[in-house]
């Protein structure tokens, strides 16, 4: 049997994007809980920093779902998997911890921003130079620039709304438990991430996809791709990680200790 990564592709290529969709939700969800119980607070920081680098890659892309009439940018789950993360955090370390997780991964797609300008400032290796050995290669420079020219813009944008968004949900979450207590887990959790969804929604589509973009989008592929397309997903995405985010007792309090000089 074939299992190339091309002939993965293709065969994920064929599924209904729905079922991409619930797959994708899963794995992150599912990631989010095993990096709490096998690492803490740690294994959380590592993951909010994957989210929002691959989240900023995911948004290039443009998926048609059935369940709703215009494209759809993805990144969504991802990223929404990120707030999974944070009021982990919020609810199990506390708010500082869970504003050090926000910083944490901002600081990572910074940083990977930095490397990739520094990958993409070394000179591509010429036909000459490559040779028949090396020919594999010379696509590489394109590639990446495909997929970084767009993120002076979208690291803007991104963070902008990433910092205003992700404040928002932990200073949300930790008002709403300071008025409920340890009671209504569900309600911190889900009214926190809808109010900061929309905020994240909004200010990263206008920032990037308007004030930012060569050429700025119509207001109407604005508001229903990229505002309310993803936040209606967001909604959804917000009340099925309300499970997980009860769960999430469970591995806290049943991890294996992460050893000397890690957070617990």
């Amino acid at each position: 049997m074939n299992l190339s990564p091309e002939t993965l592709v293709s065969f994920l290529n064929g599924l209904p994007p729905e079922l991409m969709l619930g797959a994708e939700l899963v794995v992150c969800f599912g990631a989010v809980l095993a990096m709490a119980r096998l690492f803490g607070a740690a294994g959380l920081y590592v993951y909010i920093a994957v989210a929002v680098i691959g989240a900023n890659m995911q948004v290039l892309k443009a998926v048609d779902f059935a369940i709703y009439g215009h494209p759809v940018a993805l990144g969504t789950v991802l990223f929404a998997s990120s707030y999974l993360a944070t009021d982990i955090l919020a609810e199990h370390w506390g708010r500082a911890a869970a504003r050090t997780g926000i910083m944490i991964g901002f600081a990572a797609f910074l940083l990977w921003t930095v490397l990739l300008v520094l990958t993409l400032g070394y000179a591509p290796l010429t036909p000459e130079a490559a040779g028949e050995d090396m020919a594999w290669a010379l696509p590489v420079q394109g590639h990446l620039q495909a997929l970084f020219l767009p993120q002076p813009a979208f690291f803007v944008a991104g963070m902008c709304a990433y910092l205003a968004s992700q404040l928002c949900d932990v200073w949300l979450f930790d008002r709403i438990r300071r008025l409920t207590g340890e009671r209504r887990l569900w309600l911190r959790n889900n009214a926190s991430t809808m109010v900061s969804a929309l905020i994240d929604n909004a200010v990263f589509s206008v920032l990037a996809w308007v004030v930012f973009a060569p050429e700025p989008l119509g207001w109407e592929p604005l508001v229903f791709t990229y505002i309310l397309g993803t936040y209606g997903l967001r909604l959804a995405v917000a009340l099925l990680d309300t499970p997980f985010m009860y769960l999430s007792t469970w591995a806290v309090r049943t991890r294996t200790s992460p050893g000397p000089g890690v957070p617990a």
